[in-house]
């Protein structure tokens, strides 16, 4: 393969030495302009550079202008912006135009080779494809994966496409279309996004599409609800503690950044977080690093950022309950994820797929939905989207007697059916959380019994962290 060559655009010569001798010694090849004209120039004798780094401002013009070019021109050429310490507003608008991350003077070389290495696998990922395009077989073979049903994914295409994963969010409707295809652009970036929806939509689902297809796939993706986690805990889980440095601290503890090292850090429901925790939040973000409770040095880290919320927040923002400049630092880009009421042609697609998936999970033969209860559904409100459709269907699943589920096993009569509401009458007087905590337990025993009782393994085919499921193990005492 033929050496990568990257494009450094600054007037500083001081700092073009700089970024050209740090690039070298990574193996590139580097080209350095110093206005927006060479920089032009450079782009169109070879158009075909791994990376491009541009400073903010130039003799003759911004460097947003460029970075706009280049999107519009030369999109498969990953580029990043250059900033003014501090100046968070520019690093956010060159993301909102295409750059795709962004480092800050003085520019800290660790942070600098991070950025290199990101841009890189993306620009190799980019080259693979067009390679597999340009060869008949492999075409022929990512058709075959084109084709394939809603979960049922190969582990891997041989030329590294993995387009295929988002089939993972189910559905033939427009709406999801264009989901798919925006989550398809947001995974070649590293600007921060905003993930929104109602309950139940798929925003964790998103998040980890965005990581899946993206240059951080093969490093850590850590998801974690801020409203699960006591306010006094918070610190400590999300930046760690050295041993001594409060009651209990028997030993140093790793927070979530650092378990992200690398790769994404997802978080969930981002509204709950309390003001004290926003700020500190929003200094890691800034700085690209975390002290631990106790510690005496900063810790450098890499991290991408998801964050998601049903709650709108920009109401928050306006009545003071969450931080004007966090929230601009988070919703770089927002992810709209659509209510099952926007998809409503899904609705028995998705049942189809769930009822096959409960079966498989149960250990039993996939129950079928009669034209009555087709019907039902179509015709159901679903406050709770799709989640609140599994849980209709995994209670279904054991309240039918027979192969085919009818509208009484759904149960959609008086009040719709969601997580937070009551759910009329039931067999046995039982209330929804009882007939789910009963369905996830079985789950979680058939998931154990699978992976010969191997939990790492058990958490990697359920799609949870170890975390989540050594807390649902103690939850309901599976020993």
């Amino acid at each position: 393969m033929t050496q990568m060559r990257a494009l450094v655009v600054d007037d500083e010569p001081d700092l073009r030495e700089l970024l050209d001798m740090t690039l070298s010694r990574m193996g590139l090849e580097v080209d350095t302009a110093e206005d927006l004209s060479a920089a032009r120039h450079f782009l169109s004798s070879n158009p075909d550079y791994a990376l491009c780094l541009t400073d903010m401002r130039l003799p003759d013009g911004n460097g947003l202008t460029l970075i706009k070019e280049i999107s519009r021109d030369h999109d498969q050429i990953p580029v990043a912006m250059i900033t003014a310490f501090g100046k968070v507003e520019d690093a956010v608008t060159a993301l909102k135009y295409g750059a795709f991350d962004f480092v800050s003077k003085p520019v800290d070389l660790e942070v600098l080779r991070n950025l290199v290495r990101t841009a890189l696998k993306l620009r190799q990922d980019d080259v693979d494809k067009a390679s597999a395009k340009a060869a008949p077989a492999k075409a022929d073979s990512n058709q075959k994966h084109t084709d394939m049903g809603a979960g049922m994914e190969p582990e891997e295409t041989e030329d590294g496409d993995k387009s295929y994963l988002l089939q993972r969010l189910i559905g033939q409707s427009e709406a999801i279309k264009r989901v798919r295809q925006t989550i398809s652009k947001l995974a070649r970036s590293q600007a921060p996004i905003l993930i929104s929806g109602e309950s139940g939509t798929g925003k964790e689902l998103a998040a980890r599409l965005i990581h899946d297809l993206g240059p951080r796939a093969e490093e850590p993706f850590i998801a974690v609800n801020c409203g699960a986690i006591p306010s006094e805990l918070m610190e400590s889980e999300f930046f760690g503690h050295m041993k001594g440095s409060f009651t209990g601290a028997d030993s140093d503890k790793e927070g979530l950044f650092q378990a992200a090292q690398g790769g994404t850090l997802f978080l969930d429901e981002v509204a709950d977080l309390p003001l004290p925790m926003q700020v500190k939040l929003l200094r890691v973000i800034q700085e690209k690093t975390v002290r631990p409770i106790g510690g005496r040095t900063e810790i450098k880290i890499d991290v991408r950022i998801l964050s998601a919320s049903h709650k709108p927040l920009k109401p928050l923002v306006e009545d003071g309950a969450f931080r004007n400049d966090l929230y601009y630092r988070l919703n770089v880009i927002e992810l709209q994820m659509p209510a099952l009421s926007e998809r409503r042609g899904d609705i028995v697609i998705l049942a189809e797929h769930f009822l096959t998936s409960i079966g498989e999970q149960w250990g039993e033969p996939p129950r079928r939905l009669g034209e009555s209860a087709i019907s039902a559904l179509r015709q159901h409100a679903f406050s709770g989207n799709v989640r609140e459709l599994v849980n209709i269907l995994q209670r279904a699943v054991t309240l039918c007697e027979g192969d085919e589920i009818t509208p009484d096993d759904l149960s959609l009569d008086g009040e719709s059916v969601s997580d937070d509401g009551p759910i009329g009458d039931r067999p046995d007087d039982r209330s929804l959380d009882d007939y789910i905590e009963d369905v996830e337990k079985r789950i979680l025993e058939n998931a154990l019994r699978e992976a010969r009782f191997n939990k790492t393994e058990a958490a990697r085919q359920l799609g949870i962290t170890f975390r989540s499921l050594r807390y649902k193990l103690k939850k309901y005492g599976i020993d």
